[in-house]
């Protein structure tokens, strides 16, 4: 399977010639040249303007700063996952309306699918912070930043299960509606299970794009990990080092989180 799988790669992507790779290699040590003196041309400019002066620095010395960043770290894991559960569950409902017989219910799910995928999270977000409580609905600060990110990923999700039920051979449903299964017995036991394998690795990247949603979190006061960072700031006035840090924490998160997701799909291709 490895092999097949190599052979595919070597038909989408021509191996360079040696003149190629030798392009690439000084190509690829000048690129890290250059970044490595825009680095340290930052740093200078950073050293010059007292940015790396200790009073900016100090506090991380302080085990309470850690303790309220992880605060906020568990409070940004806690509505992402949370985000993704609704945005899958909505997601599904607008999958199973779209692949419908029903002209109707695909033809409303397609127009929803749309309107979330063109519609920014920004304005969802003002939505339920602004709008909904005009009509006495009460959210806590959690679901505030939860409903809007995941109505705003629930499309992108049902189209990645979308292709995923059609990445499940047809000869498959056909078979099982032979031999006297409804379709909704024939989705749920054969199709819904592969086609939630297949594409796995999609939905844990596009956690990805939740967890950078979330960081909209400090609009609706809600403590994840962006809204403590200005806290910090506003106690400390120390901007640079607090965002620096944050930064790191999120680019960690997010790589992480994208090894996963191609350790899941190599397995996949191995078995």
């Amino acid at each position: 399977m490895i092999s097949s799988h190599n052979d595919i790669l070597s038909t989408l992507y021509e191996q360079p010639s040696k003149t190629a790779k030798r392009v690439i290699a000084i190509s690829s040590i000048i690129s890290s040249l250059v970044l490595l003196l825009l680095f340290s041309l930052v740093l200078h400019r950073f050293y010059i303007t007292g940015q790396l002066d200790a009073r900016y620095w100090y506090f991380f010395a302080k085990g309470t700063t850690w303790l309220f960043l992880l605060k906020g770290f568990l409070g940004t894991i806690m509505s992402s996952l949370l985000s993704l559960v609704i945005a899958f569950v909505f997601g599904f409902a607008l999958m199973n309306a779209r692949i419908s017989s029903n002209r109707i219910f695909s033809a409303l799910s397609t127009a929803i699918i749309e309107f979330t995928r063109g519609v920014p999270t920004l304005l969802f977000i003002y939505f339920f912070f602004l709008v909904v409580p005009q009509f006495n609905i009460k959210l806590t600060p959690l679901l505030k930043i939860a409903l809007p990110v995941s109505i705003s990923a629930c499309g992108v999700v049902a189209e990645v299960l979308r292709s995923g039920v059609n990445a499940v051979p047809k000869g498959q449903s056909e078979s099982a509606l032979s031999l006297g299964l409804s379709l909704v017995q024939t989705r749920v036991n054969i199709v819904f299970p592969q086609a939630f394998r297949y594409v796995l690795p999609s939905l844990i990247s596009e956690l990805v794009i939740v967890v950078k949603d979330t960081t909209f979190s400090y609009l609706v006061n809600y403590p994840d990990l962006m809204q403590n960072a200005r806290v910090l700031i506003s106690n400390y006035d120390s901007m640079l080092a607090v965002y620096l840090l944050v930064a790191l924490v999120y680019i960690l998160l997010n790589y992480g989180l994208n090894k996963i997701s191609e350790k899941i799909a190599k397995s996949k291709r191995r078995k």
